[in-house]
């Protein structure tokens, strides 16, 4: 670990994420600025047969899909046992568990038990959501709840499948998304989880996305993808800024993702993808809208003006910002899965049978870089159930999840010198 920085969307939003963390960490869901890209370097370029040496195994994370979020040399990541729900604190060097906190009874469904969404760890406090509905905030070094709040008693209801959501912390508040007719955006004082305000302007129920962080001519704006509608919401005040139609129809789960004031959203079922210029106004410049990119749940990269994911029925895709036309497909070398990004690379990870891919950005096509396959692999999967959590890497280290087992490899390149970019 070398230094701090606060960090800041592409050198525009000075100050407007509060989550102080290193540059190699990974402190909430998406990574620093949600935006699935780490900052590190020296990393490996290529991966030998069989993939980079596994640091260790943790087996005992129980059901669940939500990633880890990671700061120094501690890594925190939600699941279950002895039928509840919660939060477990890992040694990021051993793997050993150093303390586990109850956050909420436990969430059953077909397509698999226990929380859903990824911890947010801001200036020694985490805050956790459960699957029911139960926010928690706890402190990072003890374990210990500071206090806890229900999405239920403030109008939400559980999505049908569980809350997934990973709340966004911004200055003295947390923003989440309950839905629910008194106000489906909410924000709760991060001192003690009493509502500050409601967004009474939105009434739908929730889906699975994530709130992030844009803004326009120097005012903050707090982005949703909701099942109609994307949102931009004042997080001072709770005021609706603009809101642009959405086909969203089963299920909306992508975190939209943000670069300078443009920003690009998309879910699956058919629902399609838009890109939007947010331009001072009421109502955000769209520039373009259209069926090619519909992203089930596996989350999208931007790079430069392509944004690259896997698109349903069309495997994965490289997009051309500039006019929402494909550049590229590849659907044989790797199946649907999840997409992050650090030093040059994508870390994909396939749903179905835990492939996990390195393979270098490129407009011109599908670059693999080497591969391996998770092993051992869960045996407590439902039937309707796959591998969702998304690749995490911070400090050197590649972290994947499969249910119970937490997994964590170093993918440092020895013979690099280990530098931190400026934003890839």
């Amino acid at each position: 670990m070398n230094g701090v920085l606060r960090v800041t969307l592409a050198g525009v939003l000075q100050a407007a994420i509060v989550i102080v963390a290193n540059a190699e960490d990974w402190p909430q869901w998406q990574g620093a600025i949600r935006d699935g890209k780490s900052n590190e370097m020296g990393l490996l370029t290529s991966w030998d047969e069989g993939g980079p040496p596994r640091q260790w195994l943790y087996q005992d994370c129980g059901y669940g899909f939500g990633g880890p979020a990671i700061v120094g040399d501690r890594l925190y990541i939600m699941g279950t046992r002895h039928g509840e729900e919660f939060l477990f604190c890992l040694d990021t060097e051993t793997g050993s568990e150093l303390f586990k906190t109850k956050i909420g009874a436990l969430y059953e469904n077909d397509w698999g038990d226990g929380p859903r969404g990824t911890p947010t760890v801001v200036d020694g406090k985490i805050y956790a959501l459960a699957a029911r509905g139960n926010l928690a905030c706890v402190n990072a070094s003890t374990g210990e709840e500071i206090w806890s709040t229900s999405l239920l008693d403030i109008g939400g209801k559980i999505p049908e499948w569980g809350y997934a959501e990973s709340p966004l912390v911004l200055e003295d508040r947390v923003l989440c998304t309950p839905g629910g007719s008194d106000g489906a955006i909410v924000a709760l004082d991060r001192a003690n989880g009493q509502v500050i305000w409601r967004c009474e302007d939105l009434s739908e129920e929730a889906h699975y996305s994530s709130l992030v962080l844009a803004e326009d001519g120097g005012r903050r704006i707090a982005v949703q993808l909701l099942a109609s509608q994307l949102v931009g919401v004042d997080p001072e005040h709770g005021e609706l800024l603009w809101s642009l139609p959405w086909g969203g129809t089963v299920a909306v789960v992508p975190t939209p993702t943000v670069r300078g004031k443009e920003v690009y959203a998309s879910s699956g079922y058919g629902a399609g993808c838009m890109l939007i210029r947010l331009n001072g106004s009421a109502e955000p410049e769209v520039i373009f809208s259209n069926k090619l990119m519909s992203n089930h749940h596996g989350g999208i990269i931007r790079l430069d003006d392509y944004v690259y994911g896997y698109a349903d029925g069309k495997g994965w895709l490289c997009q051309s910002c500039a006019n929402g036309k494909r550049v590229w497909r590849e659907r044989e070398a790797f199946g649907k899965g999840a997409i992050s990004y650090a030093d040059g690379h994508f870390y994909c990870l396939s749903e179905d049978d835990g492939e996990v891919a390195l393979v270098e950005p490129s407009p011109d096509g599908w670059e693999e870089r080497g591969r391996f396959r998770l092993s051992p692999q869960t045996e407590l999967r439902k039937p309707e159930g796959k591998i969702w959590t998304h690749p995490v890497i911070a400090n050197g280290r590649l972290y994947l999840r499969d249910l119970e087992y937490v997994f964590c490899y170093d993918i440092q390149d020895k013979t690099r010198s280990s530098i931190k970019a400026d934003g890839p």
